[in-house]
């Protein structure tokens, strides 16, 4: 969070701190913690989306560091029901190349940061720092043929990309690359929120990313719908109400640049960097289906 919070601030990025209770949630799906506000109908923030977005059009690039809720039904060792999220948006990119280039940054920066200032801890713990220099990026679709045709696993989901696929996605680029880490990019936008740009190119296709470590994804991010009209039709051809995004919207009707951002998983991020298997170790007090104490 360190290195985060410090190379942002070097890149003139201005740190914001947004709701964690909202009218509705910026995700979309069932995934939402609901609540009762003084007798209103609230949810806890699945992510700082909407918020980041609109501080673009004030600030140009900003920045969170902060909770996240997700009410995933899952009880595993990559999932938690609160996790703290690295987020981040920034506006006038070229595409969304630019957004990978500034992680490479960070993670680059970060990575200096933890050999000069803990090489103790590292040393304690037994720490091998993941090659950062350069990281290669692939086409969801090249992603899953590739595994499939070396592993001769079948593919059986062309929308998602399941848990072992991305572990065998960064076994192959380990294998063949040297590499820790792996952008896929391009995923269908039948599984992004209506936020997503898509491919002009090929619209079934979204210009976004996921950011795997290790064979864990732990980064999803991408380039934003910027056009009021554009970010209209894409809602109401997903079925999607406006009730409740007027002020969100509102921000796009009078301009705004082409931006886009991500948000990174600490804990996950944490994990794969100290070896450990399951993502309660890499926080202090872990909130999953079971446990709500200490």
């Amino acid at each position: 969070m360190r290195g985060f919070r410090e190379y942002l601030t070097q890149q003139q990025f201005t740190e914001i701190h947004t709701p964690k209770i909202g009218a509705r949630g910026a995700e979309g799906g069932a995934n939402i913690f609901k609540l009762d506000y003084f007798h209103r109908p609230a949810v806890l923030a699945q992510s700082p989306q909407f918020y980041k977005q609109m501080m673009v059009g004030v600030f140009d690039r900003v920045f969170e560091t902060g909770p996240v809720f997700r009410a995933e039904k899952h009880n595993t060792k990559r999932h938690l029901n609160e996790y703290t999220s690295l987020d981040f948006e920034m506006g006038y990119i070229d595409n969304y190349v630019d957004i990978m280039a500034m992680e490479t940054g960070f993670l680059q920066y970060t990575m200096a940061l933890l050999q000069k200032e803990y090489a103790e801890e590292l040393r304690i713990l037994n720490v091998t720092l993941p090659e950062t220099e350069k990281i290669p990026m692939v086409r969801f679709d090249k992603a899953k043929e590739l595994v499939s045709e070396k592993y001769n696993r079948k593919i059986r989901n062309p929308f998602d990309l399941e848990p072992e696929e991305e572990n065998l996605i960064g076994r192959y680029f380990k294998e063949e690359y040297g590499a820790d880490f792996v952008f896929v990019t391009h995923y269908p936008s039948k599984k992004r929120p209506f936020y997503a740009m898509d491919d002009p190119a090929d619209p079934r296709f979204t210009l976004s990313f996921d950011l795997l470590f290790r064979g864990l994804e732990i980064t999803t991010g991408g380039q934003r719908i910027h056009d009021y009209q554009m970010l209209r039709e894409k809602i109401a051809a997903r079925g999607m109400t406006e009730e409740g995004m007027d002020m969100y919207l509102d921000t796009f009707k009078y301009g705004m640049p082409k931006h886009g951002g991500l948000g990174i998983g600490l804990e996950r991020l944490t994990m794969k960097l100290v070896g450990e298997e399951n993502v309660r170790e890499t926080t202090l007090f872990p909130r999953d289906l079971s446990r709500l104490e200490p």
